[in-house]
């Protein structure tokens, strides 16, 4: 019954992952009381190191409507061919650290589960709040 924003990525990324969220975040701001009927669903592509509790706290960061999900690759791997989301993890250095190379696009649905929209990284947080807007108020 929620309008859903899906992302993937990893909480240990450097760059894109919490510029990305902090725009959403800065998007669903701009909804004012609206903004309890979206939930952000960022999917962790790094299951290995992105646990259940450093998730929650890791999305708490951008809001109450943002949620952390996991899965064993078992799991994430049809999600990801599902939506066509590419991603490599680089090889650990000596202290155990990686990248993950992923893609960046933004799933939006509507209350019904209907894919609606496909937004990027670069988007604006104004253009999200009006989609998002436009969204919330149909019926």
């Amino acid at each position: 019954g929620k309008v859903v924003l899906l992302y993937f990525g990893y909480a240990h990324c450097p760059d894109v992952c919490p510029t990305t969220l902090a725009m959403l975040a800065q998007a669903l701001r701009g909804l004012g009381p609206s903004a309890q009927q979206v939930r952000v669903l960022f999917v962790s592509v790094d299951p290995q190191r992105d646990t259940v509790a450093l998730l929650k706290r890791y999305v708490t960061y951008f809001g109450p409507q943002f949620v952390g999900l996991r899965g064993a690759d078992s799991a994430l791997l049809p999600l990801a061919r599902r939506y066509r989301i590419a991603f490599h993890r680089d090889p650990p250095d000596q202290y155990g650290n990686y990248a993950v190379q992923h893609s960046s696009a933004i799933f939006i649905f509507d209350q019904k589960g209907r894919a609606r929209l496909l937004a990027g990284d670069t988007d604006k947080p104004a253009a999200i709040t009006q989609d998002l807007s436009r969204l919330v108020s149909a019926d």
